[in-house]
């Protein structure tokens, strides 16, 4: 069974409609997704789902009956992260060997996310090459819950620690070139960085590009700020956008407003 359908099943058993089981932690269209298996939930709302159905985090990730040598591990890791010792989930992981068919997914998201977090702190104290090497160590890692959100945290991050700094020139035309092709390359912290460097951003090219790197990174609030600046100079490449915007805010007011002005 897979993780979509067990939450399902749980729900269901529970007694529990979409809506009761969402509160305000997380939106009915997400949790449809994640049931018909088309969303993976982030470790924090499958944390948040398996504690308001009352069933360890593990019910829903051990898709397979197979028993584990990496079962205590395993369940140490998920203490030390329910907890927010990160350092010591990172140190819990180190005695992790694969492959296991039954933890290799979850181990994967867990190192991801003890690594992201060793890096904000290299970058704090500013150990840029220490932090470069992590960053460079959870790109290699897979795992099916490997989301955007993830990708766009570790982008930011690597932005900070490039080889090549971000330098404000004295025209902004070079930024926003290597903007463009950032974000072409789906570099979206790489993109966020330029646009931040530059000095003028308060012009249409500028609130352009920065929403679409926030629309790539399902930043749909911020984007639908950046978009609503440029829709009247660029109302074909805007309005689909904003629709999108809208649908996965959960405005359906505004998001039937801008499909009726595609029409």
């Amino acid at each position: 069974m897979q993780l979509g359908q067990r939450i399902r099943q749980a729900r269901l058993e529970a007694g529990l409609s979409q809506r009761q089981l969402c509160g305000n932690a997380i939106t009915r269209n997400m949790l449809s997704q994640i049931e018909n298996g088309s969303a993976r939930p982030s470790m924090d709302t499958l944390t948040y789902l398996a504690a308001q159905l009352q069933k360890p985090i593990g019910y829903f990730l051990e898709e397979t009956a197979v028993l584990s040598a990496n079962s205590q591990v395993m369940q140490d890791a998920r203490a030390a992260y329910r907890q927010g010792q990160m350092e010591k989930l990172v140190d819990i992981l180190k005695e992790y060997r694969s492959p296991d068919e039954v933890f290799d997914e979850e181990y994967g998201l867990l190192r991801c996310l003890g690594l992201l977090h060793q890096a904000e702190q290299a970058v704090a104290e500013n150990r840029a090459a220490h932090a470069r090497q992590l960053l460079e160590e959870a790109e290699k890692i897979e795992t099916c819950y490997y989301t955007k959100e993830l990708a766009y945290r570790r982008q930011l991050l690597m932005a900070q620690v490039a080889l090549e700094p971000v330098q404000l020139p004295a025209d902004d035309k070079p930024l926003l070139v290597r903007a463009k092709a950032a974000l072409k390359s789906e570099d979206i912290g790489r993109c966020v960085a330029l646009l931040e460097a530059c000095e003028e951003q308060n012009f249409p090219d500028w609130h352009y590009l920065r929403a679409e790197a926030a629309f790539l990174a399902e930043d749909y609030r911020t984007a639908s700020d950046h978009y609503h600046r440029v829709e009247e100079l660029r109302p074909r490449d805007c309005y689909p956008k904003l629709e999108q915007c809208y649908r996965a805010l959960e405005d359906y007011r505004r998001a039937y407003e801008y499909a009726c002005k595609q029409r």
